[in-house]
């Protein structure tokens, strides 16, 4: 009879040994593990979609295979540059805002007044828990032509607009209205890190002499730097994975050329159009390069950190 090695029968005593302590915790994570298998990989099976021709009277595995059809129709459309432009551009302008976060929790962290701070991180805060539906309508409200936004224009000397019909406006509106409803939330990982900070390294430091911006650049910033760097590994992974209820109701016939993006295109060729494995393909396509992304910019940390997170 082979017998398992010492360490891998070690192992296995342990994992049952675990499993029997703690069998009431894992009991309670067992909802959690089935919804997320039944909701986030059972549908996996329907990226095949992409490629067949698919009919529903046929099924998905009825269809007919067409290979990658449907991947080079999206690349020879002719509007697919402007599409992954204006994903792109949505994505890398709002990244000006990525430090912003980082900024409020270091204020937030050398405010000396708790009960002055905890007002103002509940101002903050509040946004972050107001649907997208009520933020954009807001923002339509706050940038019409008779709103507050044109009014405090008109008392400077500008002349008011109807901003959401002006295609050069729809990037900034987008990045204004997110940076309000995300900054307090985009702030308490930063803070519930800071937090970890010995007080007697502070203390020391500023026995030294160091200033407030000394101990922020030398003890607080290299504190956080594993913390950005899976942030930002995690923001890449959604760089085309645009917002698109946001963008979707902040759109109109007047913005389209520049609030067209890949998601939003998904589903007017496929929930509107029928178009369901063209759509499928569109948005593995969009898939496919988040994941690269992840991994370049995983690849980056590396070399610029010299350690490396989350893959």
């Amino acid at each position: 009879m082979q017998h398992l090695p010492k360490n891998m029968e070690t192992g296995n005593r342990s994992l049952r040994s675990r499993l029997k302590r703690y069998r009431v915790l894992y009991l309670m994570l067992l909802p959690s593990i089935i919804t997320v298998f039944i909701f986030h990989y059972i549908p996996f099976y329907g990226v095949i979609m992409a490629f067949k021709d698919y009919r529903p009277s046929l099924g998905i595995f009825g269809s007919k295979w067409v290979g990658l059809k449907h991947f080079v129709k999206f690349v020879q459309y002719p509007y697919f540059w402007r599409i992954l432009r204006n994903t792109l551009k949505l994505n890398v302008y709002s990244f000006i805002t990525f430090p912003l976060p980082i900024v409020f929790a270091l204020l937030l962290n050398e405010m000396r007044s708790l009960k002055f701070k905890n007002s103002i991180q509940m101002i903050a805060y509040a946004p972050h828990f107001v649907s997208t539906v009520v933020v954009c309508s807001m923002t339509l409200l706050f940038i019409k032509e008779g709103g507050p936004f044109n009014t405090v224009l008109k008392l400077f000397g500008g002349t008011p607009k109807e901003w959401i019909a002006e295609p050069d406006a729809f990037v900034w509106i987008y990045i204004t209205s997110g940076l309000w409803q995300g900054l307090g939330w985009g702030t308490i990982i930063y803070t519930s890190s800071l937090a970890g900070v010995s007080s007697d390294i502070v203390d020391a430091a500023k026995v030294d002499g160091a200033g407030r911006l000394r101990v922020i650049r030398h003890i607080y910033l290299p504190h956080l730097v594993p913390v950005i760097v899976i942030t930002l590994i995690l923001r890449m992974g959604t760089l085309l994975s645009v917002g698109f209820e946001k963008i979707f109701l902040l759109q109109n016939p007047l913005n389209m050329e520049v609030s067209t993006v890949i998601s939003t295109y998904a589903y007017s060729i496929g929930i509107v159009g029928g178009q369901y494995s063209y759509s499928t393909a569109v948005g593995l396509f969009n898939n496919i390069i988040s994941v690269i992304l992840v991994f370049l910019t995983n690849r980056i940390s590396k070399r610029v950190s010299g350690n490396q997170f989350g893959l």
